[in-house]
């Protein structure tokens, strides 16, 4: 019990320290970090070694992700190009459904992308059609932050889904006939929530745009063909290697290497994919959206810098929080709370979800979760009743929507909404810590349910 104390304590101490006292978030995890790690009894060398590897893990995983995006998006706003894509969207869509297409943009993006990429890439559009349709950004930020979620933790080929089928033996053709019409289902609550709940904060997209300069910078602005380019080829790029590792990830335990993995063509997509190198593409193509280019526009003190600036801060508050799951993860949490669920068996579909949720909260990565799970309960499965096919299917969806449950100070994906949004961090607990415990709770719910009829 000591452990999950001091995970709460650690917990309370950065809400009340970052919204009471308002002490810097880089600053306040770190210390939690130091306190939890100390108090739990790690090694005091193990703790600075967590925390570097947290914080370098976490920075080499999506910092450059961070710079390009933001880039690219300094790119789309300062061409105008980001306004031309708003208004034909706007156009099509009208400004009533703006909540629920970006909830939908977030469930198809996140299929191949990983959320914290996804959340990066889409940010730019997202402010400007918000501001556009009059809306909260707290609204369309938590409409696609969910939507991101929901793909990520359910629907195959994200890594996590598709290692806890193989661990659990599961059908991925089982899986993902299961899977999209949950999360299709799913979204109806991301929907609800933004607009519901969400839309009562209200955060300005972009408090110093008027409608005279929204019409002053479309007057300058490329076509929204040209301005899309920058979004679709990054997601298109690693939507491919999606689709050629799919073949890799999918083989059985142990099996010899296919002939794919050997093909030049495979390693040509898996680089090129990379969210790196696809989002370093994605700036290449932004750099030739402005009407008049001037090389000024790369420099420290152009375009280039000031969007380097605007993602300083994000980076360092998402490498901290990092920090902190890592010092979590290292202690062995997510082992005390594997012993403790073995006598829980009863529960059925309920025990992957519980147990992959309370994992999920106490280290911070869905992924992590998700795998460390699916290998604790994979020798339970017999005594739950879920050793059938449609039993092991539905065991990799429960432990999916745990895994999204309480996104909070230890996940990265947690800074990197909060922080691109200018929500607090108390409002980050209500709106995306809440938000995404009882979208799990729903989808967990959904899934027993059909547990129930065909199990």
């Amino acid at each position: 019990m000591l452990i999950i104390v001091l995970l709460l304590l650690s917990v309370l101490f950065i809400v009340i320290s970052t919204t009471q006292f308002k002490l810097h978030a880089f600053l306040a995890l770190i210390i939690a970090a130091l306190f939890y790690g100390i108090c739990s009894g790690m090694p005091l060398a193990e703790i600075i070694s967590s925390i570097e590897a947290g914080f370098g893990g976490t920075l080499g995983k999506i910092g450059i992700v961070i710079i390009a995006g933001t880039i690219i998006g300094t790119f789309l706003e300062k061409s105008g190009g980001v306004y031309a894509l708003a208004e034909r969207i706007l156009k099509t869509i009208g400004k009533k459904n703006v909540t629920p297409a970006m909830a939908l943009i977030g469930f198809i993006v996140s299929i191949p992308v990983f959320a914290d990429s996804g959340f990066v890439i889409l940010t730019p559009l997202n402010k400007t059609l918000t501001k556009r349709a009059g809306l909260s950004l707290a609204t369309t930020a938590v409409a696609l932050a969910l939507g991101l979620m929901v793909a990520h933790t359910l629907v195959p080929p994200t890594p996590g889904p598709i290692a806890a089928a193989g661990i659990l033996g599961a059908d991925l053709a089982k899986v993902i006939m299961i899977c999209i019409p949950v999360g299709l289902v799913t979204l109806l609550f991301a929907w609800f929530w933004a607009s519901k709940v969400a839309s009562r904060v209200h955060i300005d997209p972009n408090p110093e745009l008027t409608e005279e300069e929204f019409t002053s910078h479309l007057k300058n602005a490329p076509s929204a063909f040209r301005s899309f380019l920058p979004i679709l080829i990054p997601i298109i790029l690693i939507v491919l290697r999606s689709v050629a590792d799919y073949p890799v990830l999918s083989k059985p335990e142990g099996a010899p290497p296919l002939a794919w993995e050997e093909n030049n063509l495979y390693h040509f997509m898996m680089f090129i994919g990379n969210p790196i190198i696809a989002l370093l593409i994605g700036i290449g193509l932004a750099v030739t959206l402005p009407k008049k280019f001037d090389k000024q526009m790369l420099s420290t003190t152009g375009w280039v810098g000031e969007g380097m600036m605007a993602a300083a801060m994000i980076i360092m508050i998402t490498g901290a929080g990092g920090a902190f799951g890592k010092v979590l993860q290292n202690s062995g949490i997510a082992d005390v709370i594997g012993e403790g669920m073995e006598s829980m068996s009863v529960f059925g579909l309920w025990l992957p979800f519980i147990a992959a949720a309370a994992i999920r909260a106490s280290q911070g990565s869905s992924t992590v979760a998700i795998i460390t799970t699916a290998s604790i309960l994979e020798p339970l499965l017999s005594t739950m009743g879920l050793a059938s096919p449609l039993g092991r299917a539905l065991s990799v969806l429960a432990i999916g929507a745990g895994s999204m449950v309480a996104s909070h100070a230890n996940d990265s994906f947690f800074w990197v909404v909060t922080q691109m949004t200018g929500m607090d961090v108390k409002t980050g607990y209500k709106l995306q810590t809440t938000g995404t415990t009882l979208m799990g709770i729903f989808a967990c719910t959904i899934i027993w349910i059909i547990g129930l009829i065909v199990l």
